[in-house]
């Protein structure tokens, strides 16, 4: 109801398209991961290539010949180009794993080498146009869901026996289909997910203690080095939590555009009324930014443009 509001009092749902003119359709929907990461600052981010479709042999030697070229090592994080919510991320150990990957989805893939963090931060940002800096609108803390092993239990067991992750099981089931016997050792750790997403199991905490000066211009310049990016939000690893509070230690694993979330709003210990709040507040940005770019020549996709991407991804099947 509230976007309904804003698409009318700002002539149109389509306005949200020129939030981000240097993104395709904004960054709304189906906007391609690679493009994006390659306008970013090289040293601010995890490099990474794009598999375009082509038969199973040809893709993986791609793959082994920029691992070479590049020198990257086992493992590598293998996603679609185009996706959301984590689907169809992949941890590959081996060249095994991505011939398997690559078999079977057909798509655009994107492939990195693997930042073992262990921390990830998803950071939302925003710069009206004019404004000579951008301000972080909120920080999401993420925290990787793991099981810690007694000697005595499944790994099925410790999912089942966690107040959370039996909620998901699901999920960690399907993605550990093949070690769900095996008994873990007494105080072992085993990490159930490597996307730092909501919908893999991943637990978003409101992350407000991180942002700092240092971190906040830091952010604005990588984003102001991206030629019409306006809002959106970073997904970030990084090794050493003062070092990041500093603005000195950033992975960027991707950029989401004008319809990404400010993911705080998932932290189990925050209340419905103050996520609905944030919500509001983050729409009323992407609209204003959007209506102010059209106002200086941003081009603004139609809304039956608009309404056609987001039918085509609901009703797409993960290819993954």
């Amino acid at each position: 109801m509230w976007i309904a509001y804003l698409a009318v009092k700002h002539r149109g749902l389509s306005t949200i398209t020129a939030a981000n003119p240097g993104m395709t359709d904004g960054g709304t929907v189906g906007e391609s991961k690679h493009e994006i990461l390659v306008r970013l600052p090289l040293e601010w981010t995890i490099p990474s290539m794009l598999v375009q479709p082509a038969d199973a042999f040809s893709r993986v030697q791609a793959v082994v010949n920029a691992m070479a070229g590049a020198k990257w090592a086992f493992p590598l994080v293998l996603k679609p180009d185009v996706g959301q919510r984590g689907l169809g991320v992949k941890l590959a150990s081996s060249v095994k794993d991505i011939e398997a990957y690559l078999i079977k989805g057909t798509g655009p893939v994107l492939v990195q080498p693997y930042h073992d963090g262990p921390f990830e931060a998803g950071i939302f940002y925003y710069r009206m146009p004019g404004w000579p800096r951008g301000r972080i609108l909120s920080i999401t803390d993420k925290h990787f869901p793991f099981v810690v092993g007694d000697g005595r239990s499944t790994l099925a067991d410790l999912i089942w026996s966690h107040p959370r992750y039996r909620m998901q099981t699901r999920t960690f089931f399907e993605r550990h289909r093949g070690a769900l016997d095996r008994v873990p050792a007494d105080g072992e750790r085993v990490q159930l997910a490597v996307a730092g997403n909501h919908a893999q199991g991943t637990v978003f905490r409101d992350g407000r203690h991180l942002v700092t000066p240092a971190l906040e211009a830091r952010i604005d310049a990588i984003a102001q080095s991206f030629g019409g990016f306006c809002v959106g939000r970073f997904a970030v690893r990084y090794r050493d939590v003062d070092a990041f509070k500093a603005g000195l230690d950033l992975a960027i694993v991707e950029l989401n555009g004008a319809t990404a979330e400010p993911t705080d709003i998932y932290d189990p210990d925050g209340s419905l009324l103050a996520a609905y709040r944030q919500l509001f507040r983050q729409w009323s940005i992407v609209f204003r930014i959007g209506a102010a770019n059209r106002a200086r020549g941003a081009p603004v996709s139609s809304d039956p443009r608009v309404l056609a991407l987001v039918g085509a991804h609901l009703r797409s099947p993960s290819p993954f």
